[in-house]
């Protein structure tokens, strides 16, 4: 297969190899999401708490995130082709085995097969999209496979809503099958080397990678547990952080003096990038932290059930989906840098105006901002990703490619734990500041208490208990006003985030649309 590779390539048509690398991407990325509802629908089936069930997500996000940085090497030492053949077919099988799990031991077993195996997809799929396409026309071709990486993630929990409801958990994971085996038969077909790969043939790097697992591993599951078991309070948590924190800098000094490093950080010397890499971390912990602040609002405030919570947030995808196309036909006749600019005012304002909401907020409270706010991911995701990926060679791609998505992912776990331990800490520090203003005291309260009370006793209850469910619904009401306060606390200081990314652009060259690296055959 290999020695065909040079004379097929040509006669392939970039827009069927994108589809081909789609389909796999799509169905990778969605799994990181759809499982979440299923949650207390797979303990109570597998005899598990909901807590030992969360496992499922984190076995996933681990095994993904030491995979992503290899993928570069991996697909060097097997060739991609061949890389890309085995991971899909990995994830395919491992996902049939997920949807046949008699325990929750062997779940989390082929949860870690599964994330493995999809930890390789996305910067492959990046990187043969990049090398497919004339530089003139990277735009599109990002646009496209953008698609699948920001509107997976939103549908993965309506999807997982429905089938969970409608059928069983087994069919979150069965619905990979179908996908997986088109993807296989596309890409055996229509996907081949480039020349430059078969001849990177060099010795493996053990160390780099034993470091680079246990690493990146402890990170993870320090992100992902962190907030659960009180952070640092907890002694296996500290451990684990430390852990964490020597292997990768052992790691980073390692790789830096060795010829044949498992992830070439030297990529890193071309400003571009590095400030690209920099700002796409950035943009994961904002994006990553508001798909999860604005379902807890619509089901935990305002009482939406699962799947209307799900289809709530359809218009941030809705967005996406028509922006991302839009953005990368149109990136070629624009500075893609003022794209991003734009890209980040718009979202940062969204947030902004998430900022202002109360409890009293409606649908359409949240379907214009979301909607917006997807439109303005296809001006940030477009263009941040073909200046980032201009300045490099082509042979560098799959490495770049991997580094690029594990800081996206990376980024989403600080987001998700740090907007978590926000809104706790946040909550604590309001319901103790307005009940503070809950006395007999103060007219408001007074009267709010006299109302309650007397509604109470209308409707049957004693005097004693009218008071005491007076006082709890008065409680509950200070709860969700902290609350919804917490919420509008964070979404202020994400939409500051976004304004702080602004100055990095200027660090940022413009990608030529002819010459340069990137159009290097």
């Amino acid at each position: 297969m290999a020695q065909e590779a040079p004379q097929s390539h040509p006669h392939v048509n970039p827009w069927i190899i994108a589809i081909s690398v789609m389909l796999s991407t799509f169905m990778e990325v969605l799994d990181t999401t759809v499982v979440n509802v299923s949650l207390p629908h797979i303990a109570g089936s597998l005899s598990a708490t909901v807590d030992e069930a969360t496992w499922t997500l984190t076995s996933y996000l681990v095994a993904n995130a030491i995979i992503l940085p290899l993928t570069g090497w991996l697909s060097n030492f097997f060739g991609r082709k061949r890389m890309l053949m085995l991971s899909v077919t990995g994830f395919t099988i491992a996902s049939f085995l997920c949807g046949l799990a008699p325990s929750l031991p062997f779940l989390v077993a082929c949860r870690i097969i599964q994330g493995a195996c999809g930890g390789g997809l996305q910067p492959i799929s990046q990187a043969i999209l990049l090398e497919s396409f004339p530089p003139e026309d990277r735009g599109k071709a990002m646009g496209f496979w953008g698609l699948g990486i920001v509107v997976a993630p939103m549908l993965g929990p309506v999807l997982g809503g429905w089938l969970t409801d409608s059928h069983s958990w087994r069919w979150v994971f069965y619905i990979n099958v179908p996908i997986g085996i088109a993807s296989i038969v596309m890409t055996s077909l229509f996907i081949f080397d480039p020349s430059y790969i078969r001849r990177a043939s060099q010795k493996i790097d053990y160390w780099g990678i034993g470091l680079l697992a246990v690493g990146i591993a402890t990170l993870q599951i320090v992100l992902d547990k962190g907030q659960e078991k009180d952070w640092f309070s907890t002694d296996w948590i500290t451990a684990v952080a430390i852990v964490a924190v020597v292997t990768l800098i052992a790691f980073l000094l390692y790789e830096l003096h060795i010829k044949d490093p498992v992830v070439n950080l030297r990529v890193f010397k071309d400003r571009t990038y590095s400030t690209g890499v920099f700002l796409m971390s950035l943009l994961g912990v904002g994006l990553y932290g508001t798909t999860v602040l604005i379902p807890l609002i619509l089901q935990t405030l305002l009482g939406y059930p699962a799947i209307r919570a799900g289809i709530a947030m359809a218009p941030r995808g809705l967005g996406s989906f028509i922006a991302m196309p839009v953005a990368g036909i149109i990136m070629a006749k624009f500075d893609p840098r003022k794209m991003l600019t734009a890209g980040l005012i718009v979202c940062g304002w969204t947030l902004f105006q998430f900022s202002r909401l109360s409890l009293s907020a409606g649908y359409w409270d949240f379907f214009w901002p979301q909607l917006i706010m997807g439109l303005s991911l296809g001006l940030i995701f477009v263009p941040l990703t073909t200046i980032s990926m201009a300045p490099i060679r082509k042979e560098n791609m799959g490495n770049a490619t991997s580094l690029f998505n594990l800081v996206r992912n990376l980024g989403g776990s600080i987001g998700i734990s740090a907007v978590s331990t926000m809104q706790i800490r946040f909550q604590q520090r309001n319901i103790s500041q307005l009940g503070a203003h809950v006395t007999p005291y103060n007219p408001s309260a007074l009267n709010m208490m006299n109302s309650l009370h007397g509604m109470f006793m209308s409707g049957g209850s004693d005097s004693h208990t009218a008071t005491y469910q007076a006082r709890a619904a008065m409680f509950g009401m200070v709860q969700q006003q902290a609350s919804m306060l917490a919420y509008n606390s964070i979404f202020l200081i994400l939409a500051g985030l976004f304004v702080l990314m602004l100055p990095f652009i200027l660090l940022m060259r413009r990608p030529q649309a002819k010459g340069g690296p990137m159009s290097m055959h």
